[in-house]
């Protein structure tokens, strides 16, 4: 029975192949809530959701494609300092939130500032890795 369009929760654990945890709703005691294969989750997450059952564990290995893509160069980004609102104050090697064209607020990591250029990586922080899932279905409603 397929979970395509159907509201579902979630508990995972999500490990790099070096088995670093980067990210877990256990540990946070609250499983998460999406649709199923609407486009809520990566590609790789709601295929693996999509045929389990509830309480059913399944483990699944993601490649970056299916994840948060491969690391693009083109999104690193050189912006003098002079042209930035507190260019002065970024904080080299943290993520700060810019505004995007419509207005929405996007994350971009301030890799370096050299001779009055900062240098931004907007790829997303897991572009480029392949992920790991233990993915349990803890409830299912049409």
């Amino acid at each position: 029975m397929s979970n395509e369009g159907k509201k579902v929760k979630v508990h995972y654990t999500g490990t790099l192949d070096d088995g670093t945890k980067f990210d877990s709703s256990v540990d946070r005691g609250e499983p998460i809530e999406f649709t199923c294969m609407v486009g809520q989750m990566i590609p790789g997450f709601d295929a693996a959701v999509k045929d389990l059952a509830v309480g059913e564990t399944k483990t699944v290995h993601i490649p970056a494609a299916e994840a948060y893509g491969e690391y693009n160069e083109e999104l690193i980004q050189k912006i003098p300092v002079s042209q930035i609102p507190n260019g002065d104050q970024l904080p080299v090697g943290q993520t700060i939130y810019m505004q995007g064209p419509g207005g929405q607020p996007f994350p971009v990591f301030v890799k370096d500032i050299t001779d009055g250029v900062a240098t931004f990586d907007m790829n997303h922080e897991l572009a480029g890795k392949d992920l790991n899932f233990e993915i349990t279905l803890v409830e299912c409603a049409d």
